[in-house]
Protein backbone atom coordinates (compact mmCIF):
# COMPACT_ATOMS: atom_id res chain seq x y z
CA UNK A 1 0.00 0.00 0.00
CA UNK A 2 1.51 3.37 -0.95
CA UNK A 3 2.16 5.97 1.71
CA UNK A 4 -0.67 8.44 2.26
CA UNK A 5 0.14 11.38 0.00
CA UNK A 6 -1.20 14.27 -2.03
CA UNK A 7 -0.18 15.83 -5.33
CA UNK A 8 -0.52 19.58 -6.05
CA UNK A 9 0.09 21.56 -9.23
CA UNK A 10 -1.05 21.02 -12.78
CA UNK A 11 0.89 20.16 -15.88
CA UNK A 12 4.09 18.34 -16.66
CA UNK A 13 6.46 20.52 -14.61
CA UNK A 14 9.35 19.09 -12.61
CA UNK A 15 8.30 17.09 -9.54
CA UNK A 16 9.30 18.08 -6.00
CA UNK A 17 8.81 15.49 -3.26
CA UNK A 18 8.59 16.88 0.29
CA UNK A 19 9.66 14.59 3.16
CA UNK A 20 8.66 15.59 6.68
CA UNK A 21 10.45 15.66 10.03
CA UNK A 22 9.61 12.96 12.58
CA UNK A 23 8.27 15.71 14.84
CA UNK A 24 5.64 16.54 12.20
CA UNK A 25 3.79 15.03 9.26
CA UNK A 26 3.17 16.22 5.71
CA UNK A 27 1.12 19.17 6.97
CA UNK A 28 4.40 20.87 7.95
CA UNK A 29 4.76 21.79 4.27
CA UNK A 30 1.43 23.65 4.02
CA UNK A 31 3.16 27.05 3.61
CA UNK A 32 5.58 25.86 0.89
CA UNK A 33 3.17 23.93 -1.36
CA UNK A 34 1.50 27.00 -2.97
CA UNK A 35 4.88 28.72 -3.42
CA UNK A 36 6.26 25.70 -5.29
CA UNK A 37 3.15 25.14 -7.40
CA UNK A 38 3.09 28.84 -8.35
CA UNK A 39 6.70 28.40 -9.49
CA UNK A 40 5.56 25.65 -11.88
CA UNK A 41 6.39 22.51 -9.89
CA UNK A 42 4.25 19.44 -9.31
CA UNK A 43 4.45 18.91 -5.58
CA UNK A 44 4.12 15.51 -3.92
CA UNK A 45 4.15 15.15 -0.15
CA UNK A 46 3.66 12.00 1.88
CA UNK A 47 3.32 10.77 5.44
CA UNK A 48 5.83 8.18 6.65
CA UNK A 49 4.36 5.13 8.36
CA UNK A 50 2.92 5.97 11.76
CA UNK A 51 2.59 9.69 10.90
CA UNK A 52 -0.33 11.76 9.60
CA UNK A 53 -2.68 9.54 7.59
CA UNK A 54 -0.27 6.61 7.08
CA UNK A 55 -0.89 3.68 9.46
CA UNK A 56 1.96 2.09 11.40
CA UNK A 57 3.85 -0.73 9.70
CA UNK A 58 2.54 -4.27 10.19
CA UNK A 59 5.87 -5.87 9.30
CA UNK A 60 9.47 -5.08 8.39
CA UNK A 61 9.78 -1.99 6.19
CA UNK A 62 12.05 0.86 5.13
CA UNK A 63 11.08 4.51 4.77
CA UNK A 64 13.38 5.03 1.77
CA UNK A 65 11.94 1.94 0.06
CA UNK A 66 8.43 3.29 0.77
CA UNK A 67 9.35 6.61 -0.87
CA UNK A 68 10.79 4.83 -3.91
CA UNK A 69 7.62 2.71 -4.16
CA UNK A 70 5.50 5.89 -4.00
CA UNK A 71 7.45 7.49 -6.87
CA UNK A 72 6.96 4.29 -8.90
CA UNK A 73 3.24 4.22 -8.01
CA UNK A 74 2.87 7.81 -9.28
CA UNK A 75 4.93 7.12 -12.42
CA UNK A 76 7.52 9.73 -11.40
CA UNK A 77 10.88 8.89 -12.97
CA UNK A 78 12.78 11.85 -11.54
CA UNK A 79 12.13 14.25 -8.67
CA UNK A 80 13.82 16.86 -6.53
CA UNK A 81 13.74 15.79 -2.88
CA UNK A 82 13.31 18.25 -0.02
CA UNK A 83 13.78 16.64 3.39
CA UNK A 84 13.43 18.12 6.86
CA UNK A 85 15.36 16.44 9.70
CA UNK A 86 14.46 12.72 9.54
CA UNK A 87 13.04 13.33 6.05
CA UNK A 88 16.49 14.55 4.99
CA UNK A 89 18.02 11.26 6.13
CA UNK A 90 15.46 9.37 4.02
CA UNK A 91 16.17 11.69 1.06
CA UNK A 92 19.89 10.91 1.31
CA UNK A 93 19.15 7.17 1.36
CA UNK A 94 17.04 7.49 -1.80
CA UNK A 95 19.59 9.74 -3.52
CA UNK A 96 22.45 7.30 -2.90
CA UNK A 97 20.38 4.23 -3.84
CA UNK A 98 18.39 5.54 -6.84
CA UNK A 99 20.71 8.17 -8.26
CA UNK A 100 18.89 8.47 -11.60
CA UNK A 101 15.61 9.25 -9.82
CA UNK A 102 16.87 12.32 -7.91
CA UNK A 103 17.37 15.62 -9.74
CA UNK A 104 18.22 17.80 -6.70
CA UNK A 105 18.40 17.60 -2.91
CA UNK A 106 17.56 20.19 -0.27
CA UNK A 107 18.28 19.07 3.28
CA UNK A 108 16.78 21.24 6.02
CA UNK A 109 18.52 20.48 9.34
CA UNK A 110 18.90 16.91 8.15
CA UNK A 111 19.63 13.75 10.08
CA UNK A 112 22.25 11.40 8.61
CA UNK A 113 22.34 7.61 8.23
CA UNK A 114 24.89 6.16 10.66
CA UNK A 115 25.31 9.38 12.66
CA UNK A 116 26.45 8.77 16.24
CA UNK A 117 24.41 11.13 18.43
CA UNK A 118 26.22 13.64 20.64
CA UNK A 119 25.53 14.25 24.34
CA UNK A 120 22.76 16.81 23.74
CA UNK A 121 20.82 14.58 21.34
CA UNK A 122 21.32 11.49 23.53
CA UNK A 123 19.95 13.39 26.54
CA UNK A 124 16.89 14.44 24.52
CA UNK A 125 16.29 10.85 23.33
CA UNK A 126 16.50 9.52 26.89
CA UNK A 127 14.07 12.14 28.26
CA UNK A 128 11.61 11.58 25.40
CA UNK A 129 11.69 7.80 25.81
CA UNK A 130 11.20 8.03 29.59
CA UNK A 131 8.15 10.28 29.14
CA UNK A 132 6.74 8.08 26.38
CA UNK A 133 7.25 4.87 28.37
CA UNK A 134 5.57 6.49 31.40
CA UNK A 135 2.54 7.28 29.22
CA UNK A 136 3.12 11.03 29.58
CA UNK A 137 2.45 11.87 25.94
CA UNK A 138 1.68 15.50 26.78
CA UNK A 139 5.08 15.85 28.46
CA UNK A 140 6.83 14.18 25.52
CA UNK A 141 5.05 16.54 23.11
CA UNK A 142 6.10 19.62 25.11
CA UNK A 143 9.70 18.39 25.21
CA UNK A 144 9.69 18.16 21.40
CA UNK A 145 8.11 21.59 20.93
CA UNK A 146 10.66 23.16 23.29
CA UNK A 147 13.63 21.35 21.72
CA UNK A 148 12.95 21.66 18.01
CA UNK A 149 11.46 25.11 17.46
CA UNK A 150 13.71 28.15 17.34
CA UNK A 151 13.03 31.63 18.70
CA UNK A 152 11.19 32.72 15.52
CA UNK A 153 8.34 30.22 16.07
CA UNK A 154 5.14 31.89 17.27
CA UNK A 155 2.30 30.29 19.25
CA UNK A 156 0.44 29.29 16.08
CA UNK A 157 3.46 27.32 14.83
CA UNK A 158 4.00 25.77 18.25
CA UNK A 159 0.36 24.70 18.28
CA UNK A 160 0.67 23.09 14.84
CA UNK A 161 3.80 21.15 15.79
CA UNK A 162 2.11 20.14 19.07
CA UNK A 163 -0.87 18.72 17.14
CA UNK A 164 1.27 16.84 14.59
CA UNK A 165 3.58 15.34 17.23
CA UNK A 166 0.67 14.39 19.50
CA UNK A 167 -1.08 12.60 16.63
CA UNK A 168 2.07 10.62 15.78
CA UNK A 169 2.61 9.62 19.41
CA UNK A 170 -1.02 8.48 19.73
CA UNK A 171 -0.88 6.42 16.54
CA UNK A 172 2.47 4.87 17.45
CA UNK A 173 1.60 4.14 21.10
CA UNK A 174 -1.60 2.35 20.01
CA UNK A 175 0.28 -0.04 17.70
CA UNK A 176 0.01 -3.71 18.66
CA UNK A 177 3.62 -4.33 17.64
CA UNK A 178 6.42 -1.92 16.85
CA UNK A 179 8.62 -2.37 13.78
CA UNK A 180 11.62 -0.08 13.33
CA UNK A 181 12.50 0.97 9.77
CA UNK A 182 15.49 -0.76 8.23
CA UNK A 183 18.73 1.22 8.11
CA UNK A 184 20.53 1.51 4.82
CA UNK A 185 24.24 2.06 4.65
CA UNK A 186 24.78 5.24 2.66
CA UNK A 187 27.94 6.24 0.80
CA UNK A 188 27.53 10.01 0.46
CA UNK A 189 30.11 10.13 -2.33
CA UNK A 190 27.54 8.30 -4.51
CA UNK A 191 25.09 11.21 -4.25
CA UNK A 192 25.52 13.16 -7.47
CA UNK A 193 22.45 15.43 -7.47
CA UNK A 194 22.95 19.15 -6.78
CA UNK A 195 22.65 19.40 -3.00
CA UNK A 196 22.00 22.22 -0.53
CA UNK A 197 22.50 21.39 3.17
CA UNK A 198 20.83 23.95 5.43
CA UNK A 199 21.46 24.26 9.18
CA UNK A 200 20.04 26.53 11.88
CA UNK A 201 22.23 28.46 14.30
CA UNK A 202 19.79 27.70 17.16
CA UNK A 203 19.61 23.96 16.41
CA UNK A 204 21.29 21.13 18.33
CA UNK A 205 24.99 20.77 17.56
CA UNK A 206 24.44 17.36 15.92
CA UNK A 207 22.44 18.78 13.04
CA UNK A 208 24.79 21.71 12.46
CA UNK A 209 27.67 19.24 12.29
CA UNK A 210 25.73 16.95 9.91
CA UNK A 211 25.09 19.83 7.48
CA UNK A 212 28.80 20.67 7.39
CA UNK A 213 29.68 16.99 6.97
CA UNK A 214 27.23 16.52 4.07
CA UNK A 215 28.67 19.57 2.31
CA UNK A 216 32.17 18.08 2.65
CA UNK A 217 31.24 14.54 1.60
CA UNK A 218 28.63 15.02 -1.15
CA UNK A 219 30.38 16.14 -4.35
CA UNK A 220 29.54 19.77 -5.17
CA UNK A 221 27.16 20.22 -2.21
CA UNK A 222 26.74 23.62 -0.56
CA UNK A 223 26.12 24.40 3.10
CA UNK A 224 24.12 27.42 4.30
CA UNK A 225 23.57 28.22 7.98
CA UNK A 226 20.56 30.37 8.83
CA UNK A 227 21.43 32.62 11.80
CA UNK A 228 17.79 32.88 12.94
CA UNK A 229 16.73 29.23 12.60
CA UNK A 230 16.10 26.39 15.00
CA UNK A 231 15.46 22.85 13.75
CA UNK A 232 12.32 23.52 11.66
CA UNK A 233 13.05 26.64 9.58
CA UNK A 234 10.25 25.85 7.10
CA UNK A 235 7.75 26.50 9.90
CA UNK A 236 9.70 29.25 11.63
CA UNK A 237 10.07 31.51 8.57
CA UNK A 238 7.97 29.82 5.87
CA UNK A 239 8.21 32.56 3.24
CA UNK A 240 12.00 32.72 3.47
CA UNK A 241 12.29 28.94 3.08
CA UNK A 242 9.85 29.03 0.14
CA UNK A 243 12.17 31.49 -1.64
CA UNK A 244 15.26 29.47 -0.73
CA UNK A 245 13.68 26.32 -2.21
CA UNK A 246 12.52 27.89 -5.47
CA UNK A 247 15.83 29.71 -6.00
CA UNK A 248 17.89 26.56 -5.46
CA UNK A 249 15.61 24.26 -7.48
CA UNK A 250 15.59 26.69 -10.44
CA UNK A 251 19.37 26.93 -10.38
CA UNK A 252 19.65 23.12 -10.21
CA UNK A 253 17.51 22.51 -13.30
CA UNK A 254 19.42 21.50 -16.43
CA UNK A 255 19.76 24.21 -19.04
CA UNK A 256 18.15 23.30 -22.37
CA UNK A 257 19.56 25.06 -25.43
Amino acid sequence: MPLSHDVSGQGPGPVVLLLHSSVCDRRMWDPQVPVLTDAGYRVVRCDFRGFGDSPVADGPYGDAADVEALLDHLGVERAALVGASYGGKVALEVAAHRRDAVSALVLLCSALPGHEPGAELLAFDEREEALFEAGDLAGAVELNVATWLGPEADEDVRGRVRAMQRHAFEVQSAAAEEFSPDRREVDLSLVDAPCLAVSGAHDLADFRQIARSVAERVPGARHVELPWAGHLPGLERPAEIGTLLTDFLRAAEPVHH
